[in-house]
């Protein structure tokens, strides 16, 4: 994921479960580590991220980058205590552990007299690892931890143009679910603007993976069907019925494993438990609702941290705001609205549907240019 996030930039990874090493042949370029240190901060599963000295097994080699460290440390910051902190897996090495930590001390104390050591609770860390050489690295920067994109296998995300959707997929993304996306589009009822919205949250949500297929479904006849043939107050849930059983459908071609939504319990009529109830029941993958006990500033904020945001508020409807009515149903009777969708007899419209989705694929290839 790494290696695919990192798209055209020149690295290599090497490294084993637990800790990598990425080496690049620009490191001298600002704006190369700006770019490699910023995709880093996106990858699931990366729980710290450093730059890192890799010097001969020397006491006098470790001695030395170990200054250069710490003064330049020294010089953008003012701290007033530290910790060097020792791994030493080659056992062959002379010195322990304690003992490197020590001598290291030793010299930065000499050499910056009012500093103090702390183990406890230092202002700066210095961590150094033996192993087929000396790495020496200062203080880390937190990744976004979670899951490796991909462990949990792969998810359906139903993306509307909405604030919701896109926290649900990121949340999701970050417990390991390889994401899929698929939206619904009712041209001309919904604008090429709506579409084009969708399009930058797909893109959006590509930093955090290696890549995201964004699955596009003419929803416009079954929209239209729905709102001639059912009943008023039911058009909302049935349209979302119908939506579930074709991201179903989808989720069976591309073998994904489960679905996901950005429902809120009792954020609007179709997100009351008995209005969940009906859609779930209508697939028999498991439907992960990831924003289910989050309220709407919540939500929001996650967005801003996302960045996704922005563009979700840009004015443009989607399907399921325009064919809205103006009462809909809040609390279904199941059995009722299970007849209501079999009356309907959807299976043709959305087997062509499924037949006429345009998919739009976002990875990384240009994500660095």
């Amino acid at each position: 994921n790494i290696k695919k996030q990192l798209g055209n930039q020149n690295v290599r990874i090497s490294g084993r479960a637990g800790r990598f090493y990425l080496e690049s042949t620009e490191m001298d370029n600002p704006d190369a580590v700006a770019k490699i240190e910023s995709t880093l901060s996106r990858v699931f599963g990366l729980v710290a991220y450093t730059k890192a000295y890799s010097v001969p097994k020397t006491m006098e080699s470790i001695e030395k980058t170990v200054l250069f460290l710490a003064e330049n440390i020294l010089k953008e910051n003012n701290y007033s205590t530290f910790k060097i902190e020792t791994r030493r897996s080659d056992k062959g090495f002379p010195l322990s552990s304690y003992e490197i930590s020590c001598r290291l001390g030793e010299i930065i104390l000499e050499k910056y007299g009012p500093l103090k050591v702390n183990v406890k609770k230092p202002d700066f860390k210095i961590s150094v690892e033996v192993r087929e050489s000396a790495f020496i690295y200062g203080p880390e920067t937190r990744g976004p931890g979670g899951l490796p994109a991909g462990i949990a296998g792969k998810s359906i995300l139903l993306l509307s143009g909405g604030i919701d959707s896109p926290v649900a997929g990121y949340m999701m993304a970050k417990r390991g679910a390889y994401i899929e996306a698929v939206y619904f589009h009712t041209y001309p009822y919904t604008s090429d603007q709506s579409l084009d919205k969708v399009k930058e949250l797909a893109e959006r949500l590509s930093a955090y993976l290696p890549s995201i297929k964004l699955h596009i479904v003419p929803f416009t006849d079954i929209q239209l069907f729905i709102r001639e043939h059912g009943r008023k107050e039911e058009v909302t849930l049935l349209s979302r019925g119908a939506m579930m059983k074709i991201a179903d459908k989808l989720a069976a071609g591309t073998r994904a494993n489960s679905l996901i939504t950005g429902e809120s319990l009792s954020q609007v009529a179709s997100q009351t438990a008995e209005s969940m109830r009906f859609t779930g029941s209508v697939t028999s993958l498991p439907v992960f609702r990831p924003l289910i006990g989050l309220d709407k500033e919540e939500i929001i904020q996650i967005a801003k941290k996302i960045d996704t945001f922005d563009t979700s508020i840009l004015p443009y409807d989607d399907c399921c705001t325009i064919f809205a009515p103006d009462h809909p149903l809040v609390k279904p009777d199941f059995e009722k609205i299970n007849e209501s969708f079999s009356i309907l007899e959807l299976g043709e419209l959305i087997e062509k549907a499924a037949g006429k989705i345009e998919t739009v694929i976002y990875d990384h290839k240009d994500k660095n240019e």
